[in-house]
């Protein structure tokens, strides 16, 4: 059995310990962003049913993806523009999306305006109509449908699971997004909604 040299002994064991060194700057904090960097003011709603929402410090640019609405017709996120719009990204082979539709549904039926839209896109591979019958059967009374017939938007917009929920401003910038499912019907929901739409609602009226 050929021996190791000392020498790459001693390689070996300074590599461990560079690795162990930054193993342990990590877990004391190391990687973390410098102290007062800044934060968003809604990270104090993201509570509850909605903890997982994680908002942007600062609202980003976001791909204005096209798609198409329940006649067909080619629709984008800028034609939202100067409302906040909840975008929720689906498909029915998506056990949770299914589950919290009717929530989104509630949440349209409440809050949605003027001020305040949620907008349910289908990136359902097998064209709208499949979405479509999905909606009507469970009941969805509020929301329209969209449907992405590329199945590329969650991709383009960095969605990489389903569901996954963008917070968008008026201005179309990028408030924070959720991974996975929520009761967006909830109050805790609702909260974080209505702060949303007293710190950036305003813009619709500029």
């Amino acid at each position: 059995m050929p021996q190791t040299s000392p020498k790459l002994l001693a390689l070996l064991a300074g590599a461990v310990l560079l690795i162990a060194g930054g193993v342990y700057l990590i877990g004391q904090g190391g990687g973390n962003p410098p102290e007062g960097q800044a934060t968003s003011p809604l990270e104090a709603v993201a509570v509850g049913d909605v903890a997982n929402f994680v908002p942007r410090p600062v609202p980003a640019a976001m791909p204005d993806v096209p798609f198409r609405d329940g006649e067909g017709r080619e629709t984008r996120l800028a034609d939202f523009r100067g409302k906040l719009v909840l975008l929720n990204l689906w498909a029915t082979w998506c056990a949770p999306c299914r589950e919290e539709m009717p929530e989104l549904d509630r949440l349209e039926a409440e809050l949605g305006g003027e001020a305040f839209k949620v907008l349910a896109l289908s990136v359902d591979s097998t064209g709208p109509e499949v979405p479509a019958a999905f909606l009507e059967q469970i009941g969805i009374e509020h929301l329209a449908l969209y449907h992405d017939p590329s199945a590329k938007a969650n991709f383009t917009l960095g969605a990489f699971g389903l569901p996954t929920t963008i917070l968008i401003s008026p201005e179309g910038l990028e408030i924070g997004r959720m991974a996975g499912p929520a009761h967006w019907a909830s109050e805790d929901a609702k909260q974080l909604i209505r702060e949303a739409l007293r710190l950036y609602g305003s813009a619709q009226e500029s």
